[in-house]
């Protein structure tokens, strides 16, 4: 059985209170996600919402040209201003969990994710992981990276 882990850390030259007020809110995923992946929200989450444990997030995306897939998440734990748990309940993934944190740090906040995910299938998903999943996953989180860094700036040190 093969559960993988991916770690993504990023320095943000924000308050901690800003940080958590925008990576809470389940709407701007989208705007956190590569645009050809096609992330739309598709269950009622109201504008003001920040993320709560229980909640239930349902989207679609493509994460493959010419497939789209219903994902349906659970915000599984949220400790305000410091961290909060997704796992996927339903989707491609036959296991899916994620943390989210947030640490103050000087001059911002760092934030820090881990994910543990395992994909279905067998040794049809371990190929699968090899040749195209692993960098996949990697090229969210670097597009992620990017918007953060062009919505909030550059961490100072990172220069």
């Amino acid at each position: 059985m093969a559960i993988y882990s991916i770690t993504s850390v990023q320095k943000l030259p924000i308050s901690l209170d800003q940080a958590w007020a925008f990576l809470s809110s389940p709407h701007n995923l989208k705007t956190i996600t590569p645009p050809h992946m096609g992330f739309k929200i598709t269950n009622e989450v109201a504008p003001t919402d920040t993320m709560f444990a229980g909640q239930i997030i349902v989207y679609k995306l493509s994460p493959l040209k010419g497939y789209t897939t219903e994902w349906v998440t659970e915000i599984t734990h949220v400790k305000n201003g410091e961290y909060f748990i997704d796992e996927q309940r339903f989707g491609p993934y036959a296991l899916w969990h994620h943390k989210h944190s947030l640490t103050p740090i000087e001059g911002g906040v760092l934030m820090h994710d881990v994910v543990h995910y395992k994909l279905p299938l067998g040794f049809l998903g371990r190929i699968a992981h090899a040749l195209f999943v692993k960098k996949q996953i990697q090229n969210i989180f670097d597009y992620r990276t990017q918007q953060l860094e062009l919505l909030f700036g550059i961490y100072p040190a990172a220069k």
